[in-house]
C-alpha cells in the first residue's frame, strides 16, 4: 500500500480533490441564489393566462433576508412587488416578439429608455449628506482652470437648434467630478439635467451639444422633487430619457441604417 492511502483505491488527495469540488459546487447554487435576491422571479409572456408559470429557473430563489442601510432603515430582498405594466405591445403574437411603444417610449421606460424603480430617496456621502448636488450647494467645488466651465454655454439638440443655456454643474461629493449640468430650457425656462455621459462640446469649448435628444425635447425631461438634491429614482429615470432619445428622438433613428 502506498503512503497515504486509506485503502487501495483511495488516498488523501483524492479525498481532497472530491471535497474540493463538492466545495465548489456548493458555492457556485449559493452565489447563484443570492444574486437572485433582485428582480426575481421573471416575468414570463404566459404569466397573464395563468398562475402556473413562476420562472425562477434553477437553483431555486433564496429566502427573505433583511438588511440594515447604512443611513438608516432596512430593506427586504427578494420581496413581493406590483406587476409592472409596459407601455408597448407585441408587434406579432409569439413568445418574446419585439415590443413596439404604445405611447411616449422617451418616458414610459420602454426599450433603451428602460429604467429601475430605485429608491426614491438621494445617495448620501459617508457623513449623511446629499452625494449629488449643484454647485450653487457644493461651494467648495470649483471647475478645473484648464477646462472649459459649461456654466452660461448654449446648448444644442441633435437638430442643431439652441434647447437653452447651462444654468449650474452637478458634482459628486463622494467621488470628485461632474455628474450632470443643469439647463435652463428655451422653451419654458425649466431647469432640468443632462447626464454628463451624453454632453460633448465642441472644438473650442463654445457650446454644448446633446446628441441623443432634439431641442424642444428638452422640455420634456423628467422633474426633480427638490431642486437642489437629487435621488436614485430620478437619477435611472432622467437618464432613461436621454438613453430614448438615441432611438425615439426621431423617426429616422428607428429604421435600418446600413
Amino acid at each position: 500500500m502506498q503512503i497515504g492511502a486509506i485503502t487501495q483505491y483511495i488516498d488523501v488527495a483524492q479525498i481532497v480533490l472530491y471535497a474540493f469540488w463538492i466545495f465548489f459546487f456548493s458555492l457556485l447554487i449559493y452565489l447563484r441564489r443570492e444574486d437572485k435576491r433582485e428582480g426575481y422571479p421573471l416575468e414570463s409572456d404566459r404569466t397573464e393566462r395563468t398562475d402556473r408559470v413562476v420562472v425562477q429557473g434553477f437553483p431555486r430563489m433564496p429566502p427573505p433576508k433583511t438588511f440594515k442601510l447604512p443611513h438608516g432603515g432596512e430593506s427586504t430582498v427578494p420581496r413581493v412587488e406590483a406587476p409592472t405594466t409596459i407601455a408597448a405591445s407585441p408587434v406579432e403574437p409569439w413568445p418574446g416578439a419585439p415590443l413596439e411603444p404604445t405611447g411616449n417610449a422617451m418616458l414610459d421606460g420602454v426599450g433603451p429608455g428602460s429604467y429601475a424603480r430605485r429608491h426614491d430617496k438621494p445617495d448620501l456621502t459617508f457623513e449623511g449628506h446629499a452625494r449629488i448636488v449643484p454647485m450653487r450647494v457644493a461651494t467648495d467645488f470649483t471647475v478645473e482652470s484648464r477646462d472649459p466651465d459649461p456654466r452660461g454655454m448654449p446648448v444644442f439638440g441633435a437638430d442643431h437648434v439652441q434647447g437653452g443655456v447651462v444654468s449650474d454643474v452637478w458634482v459628486d461629493r463622494a467621488e470628485p467630478q461632474i455628474r450632470y449640468i443643469e439647463v435652463m430650457t428655451a422653451g419654458s425656462g425649466r431647469q432640468v439635467l443632462v447626464p454628463i455621459g451624453f454632453v460633448r462640446f465642441d472644438s473650442w469649448g463654445k457650446c454644448v451639444r446633446v446628441r441623443s435628444i432634439l431641442a424642444e425635447q428638452f422640455n420634456a425631461v423628467p422633474d426633480l422633487a427638490s431642486p437642489d438634491q437629487i435621488t436614485a429614482f430620478e437619477e435611472d429615470r432622467i437618464s432613461a430619457y436621454y438613453g430614448g432619445g438615441t432611438l425615439y428622438a426621431e423617426p429616422s433613428r428607428l429604421g435600418p441604417t446600413l
